[in-house]
């Protein structure tokens, strides 16, 4: 009897470890992934690939189509479907949030569990525009957009992991 109940505090010892090993190994995995954005968000050459809408009025809306907000160095370059009301558009409904521009104000701050806090203002041919984004650690993104004659919309996404320069 002595021998079976060694046998099981063995194994139970053996399988606390083999869980606090793995445990460990995804924490540092975690951590690495955190420090990993957190560089390419610091670099100011990133790209949110955008899967879900949020409309001011309507339901949540799944995209389809590779979508995405693309920061390069000042510049920003906006792929986004756009839905809602709109007070003043130009003729023929303009180009809504797909544009190519340069950046002002451009804003990035870390809170004390590490979400990257993004605020830019732009403006394309038809608007103005001030763009909100959080990044978390797990690479998930939040894109609030308050364009200056339209509603503001909110799209959910996840930074795009960049290809690292080989070495």
């Amino acid at each position: 009897m002595k021998r079976i109940q060694l046998f099981f505090i063995g194994a139970i010892v053996a399988l606390i470890a083999a869980g606090q090993m793995s445990c460990s190994s995804r924490v540092a995995a975690r951590t690495e992934q955190a420090e990993t954005i957190r560089q390419q968000i610091e670099s100011r050459h990133y790209t949110i690939d955008v899967d879900r809408m949020l409309p001011m009025q309507g339901a949540s809306k799944h995209l389809t189509t590779n979508y995405s907000l693309m920061i390069k160095g000042d510049t920003v370059i906006s792929y986004l479907p756009y839905f809602g009301r709109a007070y003043s558009v130009p003729y023929g409904g303009g180009k809504g949030l797909n544009f190519k521009a340069c950046l002002s104000d451009y804003s990035l701050t870390f809170d004390v569990k590490g979400v990257a806090r993004i605020s830019f203002r732009t403006r394309s041919e038809d608007d103005v525009y001030l763009y909100d984004t959080e990044v978390y650690n797990n690479g998930a993104a939040t894109i609030r957009i308050t364009p200056g004659n339209r509603q503001g919309i909110t799209f959910y996404g996840r930074l795009k992991e960049e290809a690292k320069p080989s070495e």
